[in-house]
Order: C-alpha cells, then sequence, then structure tokens
C-alpha cells in the first residue's frame, strides 16, 4: 500500500475522521490489533459468568472482587518493574505470551476433572485480572505510538476496533459454545490463546513500522545519530505506577473517575447477575431447561452472550458514527459527562423498579456508553501525559483502581444484604449517589486536563523557557 497516495482505505477512514496521508495503515493495524484483543476478552466474558453463576451467588461473585484487588497490588509492581527492564515491544510480547499459557493451563485442569465450582472462582479471578491489563497495555502502546492531536483524531477509529471486537467474540460465543456450538467454554480458551498470538505479531509490525518511520525523519532533519536512540527502543525510567498516581493531581482525579464508574458499573452488573439467577430459577421451574450444572451453565452463557451482542452491536455504531462527532464539538472534556449523566438517568429509573427489562435496557444503555465513547475518552485522557504516565500510572489506574471500585461494591453489597437487608432498588439508589460524585470528579478533571493541555502547549511553544 502507498500511504503517501490517497488510496481507498484512506478514503474510507476519511468518512469518519480526518486522517492525514501516511496514517492510514498503521491506524488499521491498530485497529486490527484491538479488534482481536476485544474479541478475545468478549469471547471469555460469558464464560466466565456462565461457570461462576452454576455454583455460587451473585453475592459470592461480588465478593471476589475483593481478592484480584489484592493480587492487582503485587502485579502492577511487578509490571511497573518489568516495563524499567525492557522495551515496550518485549514488555507487551511477554506479558501477552503469560496470558496465553495460563489459558492452556485452565484447559489442562479442567481435563484433569477439576470440578466447575472450583476452576470457575479461579478463572473468575484470572479474566477479572486478564480484561483489564491486557487493554490497559495496548491503549498504553497506542499513546506511545500517537501525538496528542492524533490520538484525538485517530482513537475513535482505533476504539471501533475495540468495540467491533467485543461485539464479534460475544457473536462468536452464541454460536461457537454448546448446545447450539461444537465448543465446550473451555475449548474456547484455546481459540482465545491462538487469537492473542496473532496480536504479538501485529504489536511487532506496528513497533518495527512506528521505529523506522521515526529513524527516516531523523535522516531527514540530518540529526547527529550519537543522540537518536529512540524512546520506543528504550525501558522506561525507573519507578512506580503508583507513586506517579499520588504525585499528579490530574492523574490521581482520573484514577478516582475511573473508581467511580467501575463502583457503578460493576453494582449494575450485581443487579444483572441478581435478575439472571431469577429468570434462571424460573425458566427450571417452568421445565425450559433442567436443573443441572451443565445445563445452567449453558443458559447462563447464553443469556449474557445476547445481552452482550445487543449493548456491542449498539456501542459499535456509537463507536463509528458518533464518538468522532462528539469529539469534534465537545472535545475530550466534555466528552467525560456523558456516561455519568447516563448512568444517573438509569439507575434512578432502576431505583423505581428492577424489573428485567428495566435492567436489561438500562444496562445496555450503560454498557455501549462504556464501551465506546467512554472508553475512547479513558484513552485520550493520557494523551497530554509522559511515557512513564503512559505505561506505569495507566496500568495501575486501569488495574487496581479499576478493581478497587469492586471492592467497594461487594463491602457496599456485603454490608448493606447482610445488616440492613437491601433489595435491589435500594442497591440502585446508591449508584444515583455515586454518580453524584463521579460527575462532580469529572468537572474538577476537566479543569486539570485544561490547565495541563493550556501548559503543555506553552512548554512546546517556549522549549527554552524556565
Amino acid at each position: 500500500m502507498n500511504e503517501k497516495s490517497p488510496d481507498i482505505f484512506h478514503k474510507f477512514l476519511r468518512l469518519f475522521t480526518v486522517v492525514h496521508p501516511g496514517e492510514a495503515l498503521t491506524l488499521l493495524l491498530l485497529a486490527l490489533n484491538v479488534f482481536l484483543i476485544g474479541a478475545s476478552y468478549s469471547i471469555l466474558k460469558p464464560v466466565r459468568k456462565g461457570l461462576i453463576l452454576t455454583a455460587h451467588s451473585a453475592e459470592q461473585e461480588a465478593y471476589l472482587y475483593a481478592i484480584v484487588a489484592v493480587l492487582l497490588i503485587f502485579v502492577v509492581k511487578i509490571f511497573s518493574t518489568l516495563s524499567s527492564k525492557v522495551p515496550r515491544q518485549k514488555l507487551i510480547s511477554s506479558v501477552t505470551f503469560f496470558f496465553i499459557s495460563n489459558l492452556i493451563v485452565f484447559y489442562i485442569l479442567r481435563e484433569t476433572g477439576i470440578s466447575i465450582s472450583v476452576l470457575g472462582v479461579i478463572f473468575w479471578v484470572w479474566l477479572s485480572i486478564f480484561n483489564v491489563f491486557i487493554i490497559a497495555q495496548f491503549w498504553a502502546f497506542a499513546n506511545d505510538v500517537y501525538t496528542e492531536e492524533a490520538g484525538k483524531r485517530l482513537f475513535p477509529i482505533v476504539m471501533f476496533g475495540q468495540t467491533l471486537g467485543f461485539y464479534a467474540g460475544a457473536q462468536s460465543t452464541s454460536l461457537l459454545v454448546k448446545p447450539r456450538g461444537p465448543f465446550s467454554p473451555f475449548q474456547l480458551m484455546l481459540v482465545t490463546g491462538f487469537i492473542l498470538m496473532i496480536c504479538i505479531l501485529l504489536t511487532l509490525i506496528v513497533h518495527k513500522r512506528e521505529v523506522t518511520k521515526s529513524s527516516r525523519k531523523i535522516l531527514e532533519q540530518k540529526t547527529n545519530e550519537s543522540v537518536t536512540e529512540k524512546a520506543e527502543e528504550k525501558p522506561l525510567k525507573k519507578g512506580g505506577g503508583f507513586r506517579i498516581i499520588f504525585q499528579s493531581k490530574y492523574l490521581f482525579l482520573v484514577a478516582l473517575v475511573i473508581l467511580c464508574l467501575n463502583y457503578v458499573n460493576t453494582t449494575g452488573e450485581y443487579i444483572k447477575s441478581s435478575v439472571w439467577q431469577k429468570t434462571t430459577t424460573e425458566a427450571i421451574a417452568s421445565g425450559k431447561i433442567e436443573n443441572t450444572a451443565e445445563a445452567r451453565s449453558e443458559f447462563y452463557t447464553k443469556t449474557e452472550s445476547d445481552f452482550t451482542s445487543v449493548a456491542n452491536l449498539l456501542a459499535m455504531l456509537i463507536q463509528l458514527f458518533l464518538v468522532s462527532r462528539i469529539f469534534k464539538w465537545f472535545g475530550v472534556r466534555g466528552a467525560m459527562l456523558f456516561l455519568p449523566f447516563i448512568a444517573l438517568g438509569g439507575y434512578f429509573l432502576i431505583g423505581l423498579g428492577a424489573s428485567y427489562a428495566v435492567v436489561r435496557w438500562t444496562k445496555t444503555a450503560e454498557n455501549s456508553t462504556d464501551y465506546s465513547l467512554m472508553n475512547t475518552v479513558k484513552q485520550a485522557l493520557y494523551l497530554i501525559t509522559d511515557r512513564e504516565a503512559k505505561y506505569k500510572a495507566k496500568a495501575a489506574i486501569d488495574t487496581f483502581f479499576v478493581r478497587t471500585g469492586d471492592v467497594l461494591v461487594a463491602l457496599t453489597i456485603f454490608i448493606g444484604t447482610t445488616y440492613f437487608a437491601l433489595n435491589l432498588e435500594s442497591i440502585a439508589r446508591l449508584n444515583v449517589a455515586v454518580a453524584v460524585i463521579w460527575i462532580i470528579l469529572s468537572f474538577l478533571t476537566i479543569k486539570e486536563h485544561k490547565r495541563l493541555s493550556a501548559k503543555r502547549v506553552a512548554d512546546q511553544q517556549n522549549p527554552n523557557a524556565e
């Protein structure tokens, strides 16, 4: 493909956003990479739900987030240490290979006869770490590839790849998992491992292209080769992700926004899981499904897969036709406010009555906006930060702070159901209160983002200023 000419891909992409000559191929490779990552997670997500709800309650599922949050403290520390020792392409490849090996181990363990009850818990905890980490490291890489200006233009298209991957993965699970399809949930893990191998290859291709492009610019500018070691080829500076966050007001506010976002979302997942279990009990009572572990697992997986498919389809349409325009009209800062206001209205309705239809469509609206617009916003927030923040701080925020929100949900559910006998409507009303806090924090983050952006522009215009 001759990227210096306006080829067919370039013309097509310009229907949705501004794409400059020379950007199309890298953009498509990144979009394909995150498409496969999104599909991998979306294939495994219904499997996780099916396995855990087969032998455990929705309350027990929520409590597992506490285990995940504790484990992530150590995982983030290991990741920060590794990122200070190896360059980005080896970092991403090593982490992805590790997750692939885990999927093979899960399949082998099931073949040895370990019960779904035990393996379901282990897999649930593992996937809760995998899904935030594998996506976080991709977007750290994408932030590293693009400048702030390019990222604002091109991230909506890259995120469309992820959203499309979520949809395709959910559809694949619905079609491939038994009884409709030929595979068991554990066989789908091997399929996902193969997909992740392709992701490693795509990351290496993009890395090689960008390093070559940087070298070409250096030669064109006749820069001294002895001082042109590319930042992309070097490990990051020493220092942990948590320290970077607590030293930056902006990053700390972003972390709190993400925490609130995930608290609201995870509480919604608990409400949805409770409604799903009630629906399954009614299906068993009416004779629609057998009262066996395998039948319940397949029914949960199918129900969750159908829900996810609809949410991802809407997310895909929002991503393709609205996100770039929202960014153009409202900017990254204005786009931050859409999801918290949607959540505020949705959980207010659930607080009036947690019926199947209200919960399903509230979560559909929330998840579709989260998967598309808000996911793009979350990645774009790091465009104004340095490389250490993009890899280390982002990894800490997208893993530990996300799961800390989950832990707070677990505490809320335990205390609320054990000591106060809260029903689903009462828990939804708590979400309304958190959504209000989320909105306030978003305005504070917007203010700090505006200040840092202005400072960044001033520094670029006056590079020698003290």
